[in-house]
Order: C-alpha cells, then structure tokens, then sequence
C-alpha cells in the first residue's frame, strides 16, 4: 500500500520554520511581518478563511490586519484601499479574499497589489517570472507551493528525469504547478478535458497530480505502480449512509482504488490542504525578508 503523505504534519513544518525565522527576522531589528486581509462581503465560507488565515498570521507573530468591507463597496474604493497598503511599509503581504461581488473586476483588484506584496502569487509580474523559472523573486500561488513542497518529501529536491503529468490547467494550480515541476527538470505534460486517452497518459506519470475539481475522476488503474499522487481536489458529495442530508468530502482522486498502486499519495482532507495556509505565512514571510535585502528562506 502507498505512503500516505501527511499534509498536515508538513504544513506544521513549514508554520515552525516559518515562526522562528519570523523570531530571527525580528532579533535582526527588523519588524515582524505584516499580512492584510481584505473581505468584500458576507460569504460564510470566505468568513472562514479569512479568520483561519488572520488567527494563523498572529500565531506566527505576524502583524495581522484585517479589511472587512460590505458588499456594496465599490470598485473604486477597493482599489483605493489597495493603494493604501501598498505604500504601507508595516504590510508585507495583501490577500484579497475571491470571490468578490459580481460589481468588482477581481482581475482588476489583483493586478493592482504591488507584485512585492503580491503573497497570493496571481499578479502577471509573479506569473511570468515563475513561467520563466526565476523562482528567487517570484510569489507562486499557495496551493501549488505547497504541492511541490509534498512531492520533495517524498521524492526529495532533484526530480530530474521524472515525469509528470499534470491534470487541470487552471492559472490558479494546473499551470503553476508545471512549471514548478518543469523548474525542477521534469519532463511535464498539462493534461485537461480535451486530451485524447487520459488514462494512458496518466500511467505514464512519476509524479501525478489531479486538480480538476471533478470527484474521484482518476481511478486506480490510470496510476503508475510506484507513482507519486498529488491529490489538488475539494469535492462535497452526498454522504447517505451517514443520514439524510450528510456530505463527505473526496478529491478529484479514487483513493482507495489508486492508493494500492501508489508509491505515495496524498489523502482529502489532510492532504494539500493544510499546505495552503501554511505557504501563505511562508510568502508573507520570504516578502519581508526581500525588504529587508535578506536571502530568501526555504522551506
């Protein structure tokens, strides 16, 4: 049976890392970072996030700021508020939380962080220095980071040679993701919904990673024997046999069928997830270490 890679013992991981180098940033003389959150709306969901991505910051002892905003903010006064932390020298990181109301242009808010502060990896200035592998001052998306921080558990730093098949092509994780794994000297294929015999092309894989946000689409035997899972998907299914209404979570993998060929595989829930919030702090983090003309950390 496969390892089970455990996201969350290793988002632990990067979370200490980041807090005693938050500790050593700070014996230096330099101020704690700082992350502000901003929140249009009353989304329930979003709510969560951001208040586990708020309690997370001070945790690590971060400055935390949260923006809460009504709905009915406008355009205009977002991207003023924007503005205003990026020329704020205590913020070293700006989130804005997606989705935003249908009134605001999100692609407009983004590309309006400052690409320093930029934590969330989406500005094009970020996406094209990670297209074009200048990973030492670019931002990438958490979820992704998070990812290949996995697959070096697994497989360690230098994955030269191994292929890997990539399923899903959103600019969020799929494209990301490739070119994290291409930096690496991966041999990588985008594989999406329009590709011939996915199945084939998916035991081709070394390294396998599923983010298309369709429940259990991989089986078992579209696994090479040996392979490395990265399972990307959050998919809420009906769950009867726990009672009328009941849901259960999965990802986009069948895990039981694919974990007995496996060589290692990441579980839903417990798997990638963790790793999103923990890349945030390490972002958020890596910003104030570039302001401050210090070596970026890894982690």
């Amino acid at each position: 049976m496969a390892e089970i890679i455990d996201g969350k013992l290793v988002a632990e991981d990067v979370v200490a890392t980041v807090k005693r180098l938050t500790a050593d940033l700070t014996a230096k003389g330099h101020a704690a970072p700082g992350l502000a959150v901003v929140i249009v709306g009353e989304d329930p969901a979003s709510q969560v996030y951001v208040s586990s991505k708020g309690k997370k910051a001070k945790e690590c002892g971060f400055l935390s700021v949260q923006h809460t905003l009504p709905a009915g903010t406008s355009e205009a006064d977002l991207l003023n508020l924007i503005g205003d932390l990026n020329a704020d020298t205590s913020i070293d990181g700006i989130l804005v939380q997606l989705p935003l109301p249908g009134h605001i242009d999100s692609g407009k808010v983004i590309q309006t962080i400052a690409p320093g502060k930029d934590v969330d990896g989406f500005h094009f200035v970020n996406v094209g220095k990670l297209g074009t592998g200048e990973l030492e001052t670019a931002f990438v998306p958490c979820t992704p980071a998070g990812s290949m921080i996995l697959i070096e558990r697994v497989r360690g730093k230098d994955l030269s040679g191994l292929n890997a098949v990539v399923v899903g092509r959103s600019n969020i994780v799929g494209k990301p993701m490739a070119n994290l794994l291409l930096a690496a000297n991966c041999t990588v294929t985008i594989a999406h919904s329009r590709t011939k015999d996915l199945p084939a092309l998916a035991r081709t894989a070394d390294i396998l990673v599923a983010a298309v946000g369709r429940p259990e689409m991989v089986k078992g035997d579209w696994v090479k024997p040996g392979a490395t899972v990265i399972d990307v998907g959050i998919n809420r299914v009906p769950a009867p046999e726990k009672g009328e209404g009941k849901h259960r979570l999965v990802g986009d993998v069948a895990f039981a069928e694919a974990e007995k060929n496996a060589g290692a595989i990441t579980p839903v829930p417990g798997g990638v997830g963790p790793m999103t919030i923990a890349l945030l702090m390490a972002n958020t983090l890596v910003s104030a270490y570039l302001k401050a003309g210090l070596k970026r950390p890894s982690f």
